[in-house]
């Protein structure tokens, strides 16, 4: 039988790179797009070691020639495209965390073409590939941040409540059709970049957004959890899944252990 094919964009670090091999460990067919090219290949070198399928493609989602080069590349031309049964929607990022009075709105401007207009960008490109499977299922990995605004978060919380929109959105235009949408909102994770590209490599800054708290997400629980979703019985639709750390009860509620006194 033929594997098969999941892509996922973002993949070469973090939650992309640990969805790709939770789906390739599935038995899924692997489609590895990101920007750093180097990344995608070593990823798909180890996952086809370990047994699996899968393929690296240099991508930006936000450059949309790029993308629909992407989409013809995987899928044949004419009225029958080769399947695509999952997309993961997982590239995306934030930039600083100024107040929105002094926020720059090129920031602003980023995290909506990465987070909202590349999630588009590439679901379009590949719905008639996803609808030919007969099964598809789109994931959009959103945020917490996409549910509740916080303070020093207005662009990427802006961005998220995009992604969370677009999501919903789809769903309802999708009805009927064999497709069907997830949102995977995390809140806290704690992966090798997102905090220090936030805090524009700033290690320092990043590391305090997890200090005290002993078990924050890991990029592997939440790709588990896409995992799961999308390998529940076809007419099983997850709209919307929250994963937090067991020491965050809500944006603002996050346990932390005091510092051991010196």
């Amino acid at each position: 039988m033929t594997a098969r094919t999941a892509v996922v964009t973002g993949a070469s670090s973090g939650i992309g790179a640990a969805t790709a091999r939770r789906l390739a460990a599935a038995g899924f067919r692997v489609v590895l797009a990101a920007r750093r090219k180097e990344r995608v290949e070593a990823l798909a070198a180890e996952l086809t070691a370990a047994g699996g399928q899968a393929e690296a493609y240099a991508l930006d989602v936000t450059d949309r020639a790029a993308v629909d080069a992407f989409a013809a590349h995987l899928t044949a031309s004419g009225a029958n495209p080769d399947p695509v049964h999952v997309l993961v929607n997982n590239a995306g990022g934030a930039v600083g965390a100024e107040y929105a009075a002094a926020a720059d709105p090129a920031d602003w401007r980023a995290m909506y073409e990465v987070n909202v207009l590349g999630v588009l960008h590439v679901t379009q490109a590949l719905l008639p590939a996803l609808t030919a499977s007969g099964d598809g299922t789109v994931v959009v990995l959103s945020s917490t941040a996409g549910h509740v605004a916080y303070e020093g978060g207005g662009g990427y919380v802006a961005a998220k409540h995009g992604a969370h929109a677009l999501a919903a959105t789809l769903r309802l235009e999708l009805c009927g059709e064999p497709v069907r949408v997830v949102e995977v909102a995390p809140g806290m994770v704690r992966t090798d970049e997102f905090a220090v590209n936030r805090y524009r490599g700033d290690a320092a800054q990043a590391a305090a957004v997890y200090e005290g708290v002993a078990e924050p997400l890991t990029a592997d629980d939440v790709a588990d959890t896409v995992a799961w979703a999308v390998t529940r019985p076809s007419h099983v639709n997850v709209d919307l899944l929250v994963v937090r750390p067991r020491a965050q009860a809500a944006q603002h509620k996050v346990h932390r252990e005091p510092r051991p006194e010196s």
